[in-house]
């Protein structure tokens, strides 16, 4: 083990002891305001870039970028592999970058991107594209490969399975957190949607999760299909209409995993990637949080979307 990779998890452990914590967001929830629910955020971990003032869309955004800035933070404490790891961590945030980028180009309203800097898989070359096919272009030539159309809704579930295979190039946990994730997604659109998959999206799914489920006919099928590591997400799905539940399943397995990594003594790549797995789940947490409070704070109404 590196001296680096020991300061790199300190430094992660160090962060990930610093959010909210289920109980605090809990609490943060009944506020009985969002700009309340602000104050409450000052001097906490989230505090970079909040405004009392701020609407709930730009503060959720300014909750979501806090993973990025720490991302970039650790990526600073690491060697080469341990940067790896950060830059393809943060291909989630690229995949919103590119999200927003197809609202701009439909003409709807969009968040404004993250900043990524030494993160980026292939942003600034991705930004630059004047239309669905010269985006698609531009994501065959890069690591993200061609996600199987020129469409928005293959592009969107394209880069989201490619970032899942990745996330899972890492090995366990991160492969199973990965896999679990392709399958809600493979649920969501084959039988949520209706929609069906690229075949090279498909195929994609069908390495990650075999064949039998990726080409499963109906949801029971699908959860039949999968591996018990897998299928575990799905236990309280009964219909599509249930899919939320699996949802919340993944992130509450996710975070439980995550900290029986931080947990262990032992420093190196299972605490930074352990570390950032507990921050984006507390971030997902606080921004439902800010939700509810927004609403007027309901404690039951975050205990179910939370």
């Amino acid at each position: 083990m590196s001296g680096v990779w020991v300061a790199g998890s300190v430094r992660a452990r160090e962060i990930a002891g610093r959010r909210l914590g289920a109980a605090a967001t809990r609490e943060l929830a009944a506020s009985g305001s969002l700009d309340q629910a602000l104050r409450a955020l000052a001097g906490t971990l989230y505090d970079r870039g909040l405004m009392p003032s701020q609407d709930l869309a730009s503060a959720q955004h300014c909750i979501t970028g806090t993973v990025v800035w720490y991302l970039r933070i650790l990526a600073g404490w690491l060697q080469q592999d341990g940067r790896q790891l950060m830059r393809v961590l943060a291909g989630w945030f690229e995949i919103a970058n590119v999200d927003e980028m197809l609202q701009r180009m439909a003409g709807r309203p969009a968040d404004d991107s993250f900043e990524l800097g030494a993160l980026s898989t292939a942003w600034p070359r991705l930004e630059r594209s004047a239309s669905l096919a010269a985006l698609r272009t531009a994501l065959a030539a890069s690591a993200w490969n061609d996600p199987g159309g020129a469409s928005e809704l293959a592009i969107r579930v394209g880069m989201r399975v490619r970032w899942a295979q990745r996330v899972a190039a890492f090995g366990d946990p991160a492969h199973v957190w990965a896999a679990r994730a392709v399958a809600l997604l493979v649920a969501g659109e084959r039988f949520g949607a209706g929609r069906r998959l690229e075949p090279s999206i498909a195929g994609a799914a069908a390495i990650m999760l075999g064949k039998g489920a990726a080409n499963a006919a109906t949801l029971e099928e699908l959860k039949s299909q999968l591996p018990t590591q897998l299928a575990c997400v799905f236990e309280e799905v009964r219909a599509p209409r249930d899919l939320w539940l699996a949802e919340a399943a993944w992130w509450a397995r996710l975070e439980r995993d995550a900290s029986a990594l931080l947990a262990k003594s032992v420093l190196g790549y299972p605490t930074v990637l352990g570390a950032v797995a507990v921050l984006a789940s507390d971030a997902r947490r606080v921004s439902a949080a800010l939700e509810i409070a927004a609403r007027g704070g309901s404690v039951e109404a975050y205990d179910a979307l939370a």
